[in-house]
């Protein structure tokens, strides 16, 4: 017994480090933010609202209340820090390595094809993007669940013991909660029942025993069922319609996918963050479709002298059918990530093949363990060069666009690391390509539009909004943009509008209260302002912008019915505390505040902190702070007018 538990704490620890230089990645620009970075629930942690959030929401069309549970619990012991949520992304792929080679060795008694698969698994390049994005919780959290439940289920098996069935179903719910792609583990257990528990033979009794088996899963394929509804209802909104992909070509891509993931794990070059939808000849589905054929054939003739192969092809097959899009949610021909938990049927498969080929020709045996550590060394390899391109936005990107063709996405994601960085010249250009591939793209026109409108092109800018608009009247960052651009138009009625119909587009949303509150200071509409940030407030409490913005009006704001000086404070040390007391606008608004209540001590001290900040960020033009920390140490407040800008002391 020793040496398997030496065997899985070596592929945990090798796996370990395999992974990790993604220790030192950053977040994602790709649902990340809507996963972690920029989500409140996750990031305020475990609290009681935002637990109900997690069961009760269908955040970016998706309910997995089990994944969220996790990300709020990283952030409440590592709060949102991408090294800490990556490295608990490492360590459920090391466990999940150790648990399939438990899985295997229950099942099989062969330890050392068991830990070959495992290996494989835990290794293979193609699995990075589970592993290294951390929106892909999911995906690890998941297989984890699943092992649990596998081995739970033969534990049940081998050892009859009742109780294991009962953890096998309550794994199974833990991990639809994780991902709802997990509705096909009751088939797996069937698979399992064929070989290599073998209980479809033991009652020979033929297909009377098989319907027993599957009455016995019904718990199983109930849950299955009770998730399929709520993930339908969930991705309502993501679901592609058939006019916009026809059912036709939907068919076509899926066998097609099939095979490229199949080509993938056999040899896994040109990945890719996202792989776009191609035109297909009719010979290449064809042939695809062919090829499959062929392969279920092969297996099924030889399912009574080699079972695995059968059990191992149905695995990949079958648990790839949720996610290979026929119902088709979102705009990917095909994803690393969803092969994570299907390619272990093709590992399975081709071991256990290799292994009786070995048993029977002298040849094979002697070059076999030669060719297992060329092909373990070869996947680490081929993953610790992958990783490379997982270290930034940019490098993450940029190779998209160079090993797919006419990928729409990667050149708009490019683009915005590139505006991120200040290169607009080069956002524009991945901007333009972008249109160039889908000039039907609300996002793409209304990015375009916001490199014009800060270039100083007001009136391009304003046709592009308007375009983004007409293709999609709920684009809710256009109405945003399009209505900042009419306040510095001086349009301010048309701007109002824009708020508005943002605030009936998303109501829970805060972002248009804010910057109705931005656009009603600068008509001097001072008491509505500070009604609009309050209501920002509500929806969204821990936004250290709304916070600052409104601290900031309610602390320097010359109308005596306006200003609280109390409430001031409060709000912007909640939105210091927020930002690490590192932000130079909330620094300068918390200055104001302790200025408005007398405290000239901390008021100095603040504004002091706020101009080392700009002598390091070598910034020039401080004369105005400068000012302000003169009149701070006259134990005077700070009643300029704020108005005309409404913007923060230094860039």
């Amino acid at each position: 017994m020793a040496r398997p538990r030496l065997i899985a704490l070596l592929l945990a620890l090798g796996t370990l480090v395999v992974f990790l230089p993604v220790g030192g990645f950053g977040f994602v620009n790709y649902d990340d933010p809507d996963y972690v970075s920029e989500n409140n629930f996750v990031k305020n942690g475990l609290t009681g609202t935002d637990i109900l959030w997690a069961f009760t929401g269908f955040h970016v069309s998706n309910w997995h209340p089990v994944t969220w549970l996790s990300h709020m619990a990283d952030c409440t012991l590592f709060g949102p820090n991408p090294g800490a949520l990556h490295f608990v992304n490492v360590l459920f792929h090391a466990v999940n390595a150790a648990l399939l080679f438990g899985l295997l060795l229950r099942l099989t008694g062969n330890t050392w094809p068991a830990a070959f698969i495992a290996a494989l698994f835990a290794w293979h390049p193609l699995h990075i993007e589970s592993v290294a994005w951390i929106s892909e919780r999911k995906d690890v959290l998941s297989t984890f669940f699943a092992l649990l439940a596998l081995l739970s289920y033969a534990r049940f098996v081998k050892a009859n013991r009742r109780r294991s069935f009962w953890y096998a179903l309550v794994f199974f719910a833990l991990g639809l909660l994780a991902k709802p792609m997990l509705v096909t583990l009751p088939l797996v257990l069937l698979l399992l029942d064929y070989w290599p528990l073998g209980r479809m033979r033991n009652a020979g009794c033929g297909m009377r025993n098989f319907q027993w088996l599957l009455v016995e899963k019904i718990p199983f394929f109930l849950l299955s069922a009770a998730v399929c509804v709520i993930t339908c209802l969930a991705q309502r909104g993501a679901m592609v319609a058939l006019a916009k992909v026809p059912l036709a070509l939907r068919l076509e891509n899926s066998v097609a996918a099939y095979i490229g993931y199949l080509a993938k794990i056999f040899w896994p070059a040109n990945l890719a963050l996202f792989y776009p939808w191609a035109g297909f000849t009719f010979w290449e589905p064809a042939a695809a479709a062919v090829a499959l054929a062929a392969i279920t054939l092969v297996c099924w003739r030889a399912r009574r002298e080699f079972p695995y192969l059968l059990m191992g092809w149905l695995w990949y097959l079958g648990t790839l059918v949720p996610v290979i899009g026929v119902v088709q949610v979102g705009e990917q021909a095909m994803a690393d990530r969803y092969s994570y938990f299907p390619a272990i049927g093709i590992f399975i498969l081709v071991t256990f093949g290799v292994r009786d080929l070995a048993s029977r020709f002298r040849p094979v045996k002697l070059v076999s363990v030669s060719a297992a550590i060329l092909v373990l060394a070869g996947c680490v390899l081929a993953t610790e060069n992958q990783l490379r391109y997982w270290r930034t936005d940019e490098t993450l990107f940029a190779h998209a666009v160079t090993v797919t063709r006419d990928n729409e996405i990667a050149h708009l994601n490019l683009g915005v690391v590139y505006e991120k960085q200040g290169r607009a010249a080069e956002a524009m250009r991945e901007y333009r390509l972008a249109l160039k591939i889908n000039p039907q793209r609300a996002h793409t026109h209304n990015n375009i539009a916001d490199l014009l409108d800060s270039s100083g092109h007001p009136d391009e800018a304003l046709a592009e909004y308007q375009t983004a608009l007409r293709l999609d009247p709920d684009a809710l960052p256009a109405h945003l943009n399009l209505g900042n651009l009419l306040v510095e138009l001086g349009r301010h009625s048309e701007a109002a509008e824009q708020f508005e119909l943002a605030a009936k587009i998303d109501p829970a949303n805060a972002r248009p209260h804010l910057e109705m509150g931005k656009a009603l200071l600068k008509q001097g509409r001072d008491a509505e302002a500070v009604g609009e940030f309050h209501t920002a407030r509500q929806l969204n409490p821990d936004d250290y912008q709304i916070l600052a913005n409104l601290a900031r009006v309610l602390a320097a704001d010359e109308n005596e019915g306006v200003r609280d000086g109390p409430a001031a404070r409060e709000f912007a040390r909640r939105a210091n505390d927020l930002t690490g007391g590192e932000q130079p606008l909330v620094l300068d608004v918390l200055g104001m505040a302790w200025a408005e209540n007398g405290d000239f001590t901390n008021a100095i001290a603040c504004a002091q902190k706020v101009l080392d900040l700009a002598t390091a960020a070598q910034v020039t033009n401080t004369g105005p702070l400068e000012t302000r920390l003169e009149l701070y140490k006259k134990h005077q407040p700070w009643r300029e007018s704020f108005r005309a800008t409404n913007s923060p002391a230094m860039p």
